[in-house]
Protein backbone atom coordinates (compact mmCIF):
# COMPACT_ATOMS: atom_id res chain seq x y z
CA UNK A 1 0.00 0.00 0.00
CA UNK A 2 1.30 3.53 -0.92
CA UNK A 3 2.38 5.71 2.13
CA UNK A 4 0.20 8.87 3.18
CA UNK A 5 2.24 12.16 1.27
CA UNK A 6 2.61 13.44 4.85
CA UNK A 7 1.92 10.83 7.94
CA UNK A 8 2.33 12.36 11.29
CA UNK A 9 2.48 9.67 14.44
CA UNK A 10 2.38 10.69 18.23
CA UNK A 11 4.30 13.35 18.16
CA UNK A 12 5.85 14.59 21.65
CA UNK A 13 7.98 17.97 22.05
CA UNK A 14 9.18 19.63 25.15
CA UNK A 15 11.21 22.98 25.23
CA UNK A 16 12.24 22.68 29.00
CA UNK A 17 9.25 23.05 30.96
CA UNK A 18 6.96 23.78 27.80
CA UNK A 19 5.25 21.03 26.19
CA UNK A 20 4.95 22.01 22.11
CA UNK A 21 3.50 18.58 20.98
CA UNK A 22 1.45 16.42 23.23
CA UNK A 23 0.42 13.14 20.77
CA UNK A 24 -0.03 15.31 17.43
CA UNK A 25 -1.62 12.75 15.14
CA UNK A 26 -2.78 13.16 11.84
CA UNK A 27 -2.37 12.63 8.19
CA UNK A 28 -2.32 14.63 4.64
CA UNK A 29 -3.67 13.16 1.72
CA UNK A 30 -2.87 13.67 -2.34
CA UNK A 31 -4.96 16.00 -4.11
CA UNK A 32 -6.25 17.83 -1.43
CA UNK A 33 -5.42 21.62 0.62
CA UNK A 34 -5.33 20.68 4.20
CA UNK A 35 -5.50 23.64 6.37
CA UNK A 36 -3.53 23.38 9.71
CA UNK A 37 -5.28 25.45 12.06
CA UNK A 38 -4.51 26.62 15.44
CA UNK A 39 -4.26 29.29 18.38
CA UNK A 40 -0.48 30.74 19.15
CA UNK A 41 1.39 27.98 20.90
CA UNK A 42 -0.50 25.47 19.65
CA UNK A 43 1.78 23.32 18.12
CA UNK A 44 1.51 24.13 14.44
CA UNK A 45 5.40 25.60 13.69
CA UNK A 46 6.90 22.87 15.78
CA UNK A 47 4.81 20.11 13.97
CA UNK A 48 5.49 21.86 10.37
CA UNK A 49 9.50 21.86 11.83
CA UNK A 50 9.55 18.15 12.85
CA UNK A 51 8.15 16.74 9.51
CA UNK A 52 11.07 19.12 7.59
CA UNK A 53 13.42 17.40 9.77
CA UNK A 54 14.42 20.93 11.47
CA UNK A 55 13.54 19.79 15.12
CA UNK A 56 13.81 16.12 16.27
CA UNK A 57 10.87 14.42 18.06
CA UNK A 58 11.16 13.46 21.83
CA UNK A 59 9.20 10.46 20.26
CA UNK A 60 6.76 9.38 17.86
CA UNK A 61 7.48 9.97 13.78
CA UNK A 62 6.84 12.37 11.14
CA UNK A 63 7.06 10.88 7.52
CA UNK A 64 7.03 12.26 3.93
CA UNK A 65 5.87 9.46 1.81
CA UNK A 66 6.97 6.69 4.28
CA UNK A 67 10.65 8.00 5.39
CA UNK A 68 11.58 10.94 7.22
CA UNK A 69 12.88 13.92 5.87
CA UNK A 70 16.39 13.24 6.71
CA UNK A 71 16.75 10.42 4.36
CA UNK A 72 15.17 11.83 1.15
CA UNK A 73 17.96 12.32 -1.02
CA UNK A 74 17.27 15.75 -3.22
CA UNK A 75 14.33 16.69 -0.57
CA UNK A 76 13.45 19.72 -2.46
CA UNK A 77 12.24 16.91 -5.06
CA UNK A 78 10.17 15.19 -2.98
CA UNK A 79 8.98 17.99 -0.35
CA UNK A 80 8.85 22.10 -1.02
CA UNK A 81 8.17 24.36 1.45
CA UNK A 82 7.97 27.81 3.09
CA UNK A 83 8.35 28.29 6.36
CA UNK A 84 9.82 32.08 6.37
CA UNK A 85 9.74 34.58 3.76
CA UNK A 86 12.42 36.65 4.95
CA UNK A 87 15.18 33.57 5.45
CA UNK A 88 17.32 34.77 2.11
CA UNK A 89 20.64 36.66 1.57
CA UNK A 90 19.43 40.32 1.21
CA UNK A 91 22.37 40.79 -1.10
CA UNK A 92 21.76 38.01 -3.58
CA UNK A 93 19.00 38.76 -6.53
CA UNK A 94 15.41 36.95 -5.91
CA UNK A 95 17.04 34.34 -9.21
CA UNK A 96 20.52 33.82 -7.64
CA UNK A 97 18.73 32.99 -3.98
CA UNK A 98 16.57 29.80 -6.48
CA UNK A 99 20.19 29.45 -8.18
CA UNK A 100 21.65 28.32 -5.22
CA UNK A 101 19.19 26.11 -4.21
CA UNK A 102 19.04 25.17 -7.88
CA UNK A 103 22.40 23.52 -7.87
CA UNK A 104 22.13 21.60 -4.37
CA UNK A 105 19.12 19.78 -5.48
CA UNK A 106 20.63 19.18 -9.27
CA UNK A 107 18.33 21.29 -10.66
CA UNK A 108 18.84 23.72 -14.10
CA UNK A 109 18.73 27.36 -13.92
CA UNK A 110 16.33 26.67 -16.92
CA UNK A 111 13.86 25.70 -13.71
CA UNK A 112 14.80 28.96 -11.72
CA UNK A 113 13.43 30.65 -14.52
CA UNK A 114 10.06 28.26 -15.10
CA UNK A 115 8.93 28.87 -11.30
CA UNK A 116 9.94 32.64 -11.61
CA UNK A 117 7.57 33.16 -14.26
CA UNK A 118 4.97 30.98 -12.41
CA UNK A 119 4.89 33.47 -9.14
CA UNK A 120 5.01 36.95 -10.89
CA UNK A 121 8.56 37.15 -10.73
CA UNK A 122 10.60 37.10 -14.37
CA UNK A 123 11.26 41.06 -14.55
CA UNK A 124 12.37 41.20 -10.59
CA UNK A 125 14.32 37.99 -10.41
CA UNK A 126 17.63 39.84 -11.35
CA UNK A 127 16.77 42.59 -8.12
CA UNK A 128 18.64 42.83 -5.00
CA UNK A 129 15.90 40.26 -2.51
CA UNK A 130 16.74 43.21 0.16
CA UNK A 131 14.70 45.38 -1.91
CA UNK A 132 12.04 43.02 -2.03
CA UNK A 133 8.61 44.37 -0.05
CA UNK A 134 6.92 41.35 2.02
CA UNK A 135 4.63 40.01 -0.66
CA UNK A 136 7.57 39.78 -3.00
CA UNK A 137 9.36 37.85 -0.72
CA UNK A 138 6.82 35.54 0.00
CA UNK A 139 6.15 34.86 -4.36
CA UNK A 140 9.95 33.80 -3.97
CA UNK A 141 9.61 31.76 -0.95
CA UNK A 142 6.74 30.15 -2.70
CA UNK A 143 8.99 29.67 -6.10
CA UNK A 144 11.68 28.15 -3.87
CA UNK A 145 9.02 25.61 -2.95
CA UNK A 146 7.82 24.39 -6.24
CA UNK A 147 11.42 24.57 -7.51
CA UNK A 148 12.09 20.70 -7.33
CA UNK A 149 8.36 19.59 -8.79
CA UNK A 150 7.43 18.21 -5.38
CA UNK A 151 4.57 16.15 -4.64
CA UNK A 152 3.98 17.51 -0.95
CA UNK A 153 4.16 21.11 -0.01
CA UNK A 154 4.10 22.96 2.33
CA UNK A 155 3.25 26.42 3.41
CA UNK A 156 3.27 28.06 6.88
CA UNK A 157 0.90 31.69 6.23
CA UNK A 158 1.33 32.30 2.66
CA UNK A 159 -1.18 34.91 2.47
CA UNK A 160 1.10 37.54 4.58
CA UNK A 161 2.22 40.85 2.73
CA UNK A 162 0.41 39.38 -0.48
CA UNK A 163 -2.04 42.35 -2.05
CA UNK A 164 -5.70 41.36 -3.57
CA UNK A 165 -4.30 40.05 -6.43
CA UNK A 166 -1.58 37.81 -4.90
CA UNK A 167 -4.65 36.59 -2.71
CA UNK A 168 -6.61 35.82 -5.74
CA UNK A 169 -3.77 34.26 -7.30
CA UNK A 170 -2.09 32.26 -4.40
CA UNK A 171 -5.67 30.87 -4.41
CA UNK A 172 -5.65 29.66 -7.58
CA UNK A 173 -2.29 28.62 -7.62
CA UNK A 174 -3.22 25.96 -4.67
CA UNK A 175 -6.19 25.16 -5.92
CA UNK A 176 -4.27 24.24 -8.88
CA UNK A 177 -1.51 22.02 -6.94
CA UNK A 178 -3.93 19.60 -5.45
CA UNK A 179 -6.05 19.14 -8.70
CA UNK A 180 -2.51 17.86 -10.17
CA UNK A 181 -2.42 15.39 -7.34
CA UNK A 182 -0.63 17.22 -5.14
CA UNK A 183 -0.69 17.04 -1.00
CA UNK A 184 -0.99 20.28 0.25
CA UNK A 185 -0.34 21.50 3.86
CA UNK A 186 -1.35 25.05 4.32
CA UNK A 187 -0.75 26.54 8.09
CA UNK A 188 -2.47 30.27 8.45
CA UNK A 189 -4.43 32.37 10.52
CA UNK A 190 -6.94 34.03 7.16
CA UNK A 191 -9.42 31.62 7.70
CA UNK A 192 -11.88 33.64 5.46
CA UNK A 193 -8.69 32.54 2.68
CA UNK A 194 -8.15 29.15 3.79
CA UNK A 195 -12.39 28.60 3.66
CA UNK A 196 -12.42 29.44 -0.26
CA UNK A 197 -9.60 26.94 -1.24
CA UNK A 198 -9.25 23.91 1.67
CA UNK A 199 -11.04 20.74 1.43
CA UNK A 200 -9.63 19.54 4.84
CA UNK A 201 -8.66 21.00 7.82
CA UNK A 202 -6.46 19.50 10.90
CA UNK A 203 -7.50 21.61 14.06
CA UNK A 204 -5.15 21.88 16.60
CA UNK A 205 -4.53 23.32 20.15
CA UNK A 206 -2.34 23.06 22.90
CA UNK A 207 0.03 20.23 21.02
CA UNK A 208 -2.92 17.59 20.22
CA UNK A 209 -5.24 17.31 17.56
CA UNK A 210 -8.74 18.79 18.24
CA UNK A 211 -9.99 17.64 14.71
CA UNK A 212 -9.07 16.43 11.52
CA UNK A 213 -12.17 16.24 9.04
CA UNK A 214 -13.37 17.67 6.00
CA UNK A 215 -14.20 21.25 5.80
CA UNK A 216 -17.73 21.02 4.56
CA UNK A 217 -18.77 18.21 7.67
CA UNK A 218 -16.57 20.66 9.97
CA UNK A 219 -18.92 23.70 9.04
CA UNK A 220 -22.15 21.47 8.62
CA UNK A 221 -21.85 20.14 12.32
CA UNK A 222 -21.01 23.44 13.16
CA UNK A 223 -23.96 25.40 11.94
CA UNK A 224 -26.27 23.22 13.65
CA UNK A 225 -29.02 23.29 11.67
CA UNK A 226 -29.91 26.85 11.91
CA UNK A 227 -32.23 28.81 9.92
CA UNK A 228 -32.30 32.52 9.56
CA UNK A 229 -36.23 33.90 8.92
CA UNK A 230 -37.54 37.63 8.65
CA UNK A 231 -40.93 38.68 9.91
CA UNK A 232 -42.96 41.59 10.40
CA UNK A 233 -44.43 39.56 12.77
CA UNK A 234 -41.72 38.15 14.88
CA UNK A 235 -43.21 37.67 18.07
CA UNK A 236 -45.56 35.46 16.40
CA UNK A 237 -43.44 33.83 14.41
CA UNK A 238 -40.89 32.73 17.48
CA UNK A 239 -44.25 31.47 19.23
CA UNK A 240 -45.03 29.39 16.32
CA UNK A 241 -41.19 28.29 16.30
CA UNK A 242 -40.91 27.94 19.95
CA UNK A 243 -44.33 25.40 20.45
CA UNK A 244 -42.92 23.13 17.36
CA UNK A 245 -39.90 22.79 20.16
CA UNK A 246 -37.18 25.02 18.21
CA UNK A 247 -34.68 27.28 19.71
CA UNK A 248 -35.22 30.83 18.72
CA UNK A 249 -32.73 33.85 19.08
CA UNK A 250 -33.89 37.40 18.15
CA UNK A 251 -30.86 39.14 15.94
CA UNK A 252 -33.08 42.26 15.08
CA UNK A 253 -36.82 43.85 14.85
CA UNK A 254 -37.78 41.27 12.28
CA UNK A 255 -35.09 38.79 11.76
CA UNK A 256 -34.61 35.46 13.88
CA UNK A 257 -32.55 32.59 13.81
CA UNK A 258 -34.31 28.29 14.78
CA UNK A 259 -32.13 25.48 15.67
CA UNK A 260 -34.19 22.28 15.16
CA UNK A 261 -36.66 22.25 12.39
CA UNK A 262 -35.39 22.61 8.40
CA UNK A 263 -36.25 25.51 6.48
CA UNK A 264 -39.11 23.64 4.66
CA UNK A 265 -40.44 23.09 8.46
CA UNK A 266 -39.95 26.37 9.25
CA UNK A 267 -42.39 27.74 6.28
CA UNK A 268 -44.98 24.96 6.26
CA UNK A 269 -45.56 26.11 9.92
CA UNK A 270 -45.33 29.59 9.42
CA UNK A 271 -47.88 29.40 6.41
CA UNK A 272 -50.28 26.97 9.01
CA UNK A 273 -50.59 29.67 11.44
CA UNK A 274 -50.77 32.86 8.85
CA UNK A 275 -47.45 34.76 9.84
CA UNK A 276 -45.81 36.91 7.34
CA UNK A 277 -42.56 36.27 6.28
CA UNK A 278 -40.06 37.28 3.79
CA UNK A 279 -37.27 35.31 3.52
CA UNK A 280 -35.80 31.83 5.42
CA UNK A 281 -32.81 30.12 4.58
CA UNK A 282 -30.70 27.81 6.21
CA UNK A 283 -27.81 29.29 7.75
CA UNK A 284 -24.13 28.14 7.11
CA UNK A 285 -21.45 28.58 9.55
CA UNK A 286 -18.00 29.96 8.50
CA UNK A 287 -14.81 28.35 8.92
CA UNK A 288 -14.03 30.48 11.49
CA UNK A 289 -16.89 30.28 13.65
CA UNK A 290 -16.30 26.40 13.50
CA UNK A 291 -12.67 27.22 14.65
CA UNK A 292 -13.32 28.75 18.08
CA UNK A 293 -15.82 26.12 18.99
CA UNK A 294 -13.14 23.94 19.24
CA UNK A 295 -10.73 25.87 20.10
CA UNK A 296 -12.09 28.27 23.07
CA UNK A 297 -10.40 26.09 25.47
CA UNK A 298 -6.92 25.58 24.27
CA UNK A 299 -5.96 29.44 23.14
CA UNK A 300 -2.14 30.34 25.04
CA UNK A 301 -3.61 34.21 25.11
CA UNK A 302 -7.16 35.61 24.69
CA UNK A 303 -7.98 38.82 25.46
CA UNK A 304 -11.06 39.47 27.60
CA UNK A 305 -12.72 41.00 25.12
CA UNK A 306 -13.06 38.37 22.84
CA UNK A 307 -13.51 35.89 26.00
CA UNK A 308 -16.83 37.84 26.51
CA UNK A 309 -17.49 37.38 23.12
CA UNK A 310 -17.02 33.82 23.18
Amino acid sequence: MTPPPIEVAELHKRYGRSVALHGMSFTVTAGHVTGFLGPNGSGKSTTMRVILGLDAPDAGSALVGGRPYRRLRHPLRHVGSLLDASALHPGRSGRDHLLWLAHSQNLTARRVDQVLDQVGLSTAGRRRAGGYSLGMRQRLGIAAALLGDPAVILLDEPFNGLDPEGIVWIRGLLAELAGQGRAVLVSSHLMSELQDVATHVVIVGRGRVLADTGLGELIAAASDGRVRLRSSAPDAAAAVLERAGAAVTVLGHDVLTASGPTAETVVSLLHAHAVPFAEVTTERATLEEAYFDLTREAAQFTSASVRRTR
